[in-house]
Order: C-alpha cells, then sequence, then structure tokens
C-alpha cells in the first residue's frame, strides 16, 4: 500500500523558508515601505497626516538644525576613521609581533571595552569629563604641574559644555579601537613572511614594506572596516544621547542625525518629517557603500 503524501512535490524548500519568509515582510518589507509613504507626508499625531510629497525632503535642505546634525555626524565619522583606525592598525602591528610577550594578555585589555554597554561608558565618561573631580581634568592638571615650564591645566575645563565633540571622539576611541584592532589583527594573517623576509634581503626599509606589501595584503579588510566605521558613526545615537542628553548639550555641538531624526520623530510627533531624514540617512549609508566596493576592487577585479 503506498503512502500518500503529505506535502505536495517540490514545496518542501518553501515550506521551510516561510517562516523566515513571513518575518521579513512583516517585520522589514513592510515597515520599510510604509516608511517610504510616510515620508511623504506631514504628521500632526498618530492619526492626523497630511499628504506634501517631496516636500519633507525640500525642508530638510533648509533646515538649520539637520545641516548642524549631518555637520556633527561626519565630524564624528572623520574622527573615527582617520584617528581611531590608525591607532587601531598601529596596535595591531604591534600586537602582531612573535616576540612580544603576552600578546594574549594585551588583546583581551585592548578588546574588553566593547564589552560593556554603552550607557555604562557614557555613565563613565561623564564622570571622566566631569568639572573639577573628573578624572581627565585632574590626570592633565598633575601632570602639566610636573612638567617644568608647562601651563598648569584648568580642572575647570569644560569637556561636556564646549567641547562636546572632542569628548564624544574620545569616548568612543576608547570603546571601539581595541574592536577594529581585532579586524587588522586578522588582516595582517594575511601578509604573507615570504615576501616580508625578500623585501628585506633586497634592503627595502620599514616603511616600504608596510607601503609594498602590508597594505596591499590587508586592503579588502581595511575597506571594510572603513565601511563598518562610518556606518556605525552615521548611527550613532546611544552615546551622545546619554552623554549630553537628546538636545546634544550646549548649542545641539553633541546632536547628531539619529539624534534629531529621534526628537521629530517621537518628541515632536512629525514621523512623516523623521522617516524623510531616515531615508536621506539611508542614501548616505548606501553612498558608502557603493565607495567602498569600488574601493575593495583588487587589481585582479578591475
Amino acid at each position: 500500500m503506498s503512502r500518500r503524501r503529505i506535502i505536495p512535490h517540490g514545496a518542501a524548500p518553501y515550506l521551510f523558508i516561510a517562516p523566515f519568509a513571513l518575518l521579513f515582510a512583516v517585520f522589514t518589507a513592510y515597515p520599510l515601505a510604509y516608511s517610504v509613504l510616510m515620508a511623504l507626508e506631514q504628521n500632526y499625531g498618530p492619526r492626523q497626516s497630511v499628504f506634501v510629497g517631496l516636500d519633507n525632503f525640500r525642508w530638510l535642505l533648509d533646515d538649520p538644525e539637520f545641516r548642524k546634525a549631518l555637520r556633527n555626524t561626519f565630524v564624528f565619522a572623520a574622527g573615527s576613521v582617520f584617528i581611531q583606525l590608525p591607532c587601531a592598525l598601529g596596535l595591531a602591528m604591534l600586537l602582531n609581533q612573535p616576540r612580544l610577550r603576552g600578546r594574549g594578555l594585551f588583546r583581551l585589555v585592548f578588546f574588553a571595552p566593547v564589552l560593556v554597554g554603552l550607557a555604562f561608558v557614557a555613565i563613565m565618561f561623564a564622570l571622566i569629563f566631569e568639572k573639577n573631580t573628573g578624572l581627565l581634568n585632574v590626570l592633565l592638571f598633575q601632570l602639566t604641574r610636573a612638567l617644568p615650564g608647562a601651563p598648569t591645566w584648568n580642572v575647570e575645563f569644560p569637556w561636556l559644555q564646549d567641547f562636546i565633540m572632542p569628548a564624544l571622539i574620545i569616548a568612543a576611541f576608547w570603546m571601539y579601537v581595541g574592536y577594529n584592532m581585532v579586524y587588522f589583527l586578522a588582516a595582517l594573517q594575511n601578509v604573507s613572511e615570504d615576501l616580508i623576509e625578500a623585501a628585506t634581503v633586497d634592503g627595502a626599509n620599514a616603511w616600504h614594506r608596510f607601503r609594498y606589501i602590508t597594505i596591499p595584503a590587508i586592503r579588502p579588510i581595511a575597506t571594510f572596516v572603513v565601511l563598518l566605521s562610518l556606518v556605525g558613526s552615521m548611527q550613532l545615537f546611544e552615546l551622545p544621547y546619554l552623554l549630553v542628553g537628546p538636545a546634544g548639550g550646549k548649542d545641539g555641538a553633541g546632536l547628531t542625525v539619529v539624534m534629531y531624526l529621534f526628537n521629530r520623530g517621537f518628541t515632536e510627533g512629525d514621523l512623516g518629517y523623521a522617516s524623510a531624514i531616515g531615508w536621506i540617512l539611508a542614501m548616505i549609508l548606501l553612498g558608502f557603500a557603493a565607495m567602498q566596493k569600488v574601493l575593495g576592487r583588487t587589481e585582479t577585479d578591475r
């Protein structure tokens, strides 16, 4: 007696992917499609909206607060790329030396900050940047006093009042430099020791070996790390929100694009304008991804 076929022939693969397809449609595809419609509306509450077409995007171009948030975000991104990543690469090269003792311990120490939560980091650096009793001001004060002829550091230095963006860059540096270091450590495993030894025998100095051997070998992962840092910087929200408040501190010096999106969408209730901000941010991230794809090409891909 033949058994009945419970599942039609060829339907099994679709049955297995059905849970993912359902979740993707409900929690990703539908919100994305609906956000496009919302970006064309102006909201006056959860149930009051007016169709304005592309006016939200035109208003964004004339919005000084949005331009300030965008400028602050790009400044933070520049700090991540041009300060944090070179230091991460330098740490990776230092900790990749086989003769260095305790390499595993040092790697753990530098990577450990990324394991703590952003709320903890914000609270900790709020105390570090505090006037009078803040650790950074006290250390700089004691250091300048110990150096003969150096001007004494002012313990009232207003990090979180007048130097918010440098404070944010320092806090993010402490948290993520070890995280990026791990990527560079993995990339350095692709550097051929035979090529380095041959170049050394031929008289190449350390800079030439780094420029012509190390950089080409780590280029794919390096471009990925740059993209990762840019995307993370453009999505910056929790650290400045907790460190200086939802307004971004004095004169909005710490206001980021995502903070401004949150304020317009969930504080003021204009979800249409917030959706337009979100799509502008998505286009910027898409541009970074396209740039990474072009820069990440190797000579064999061209």
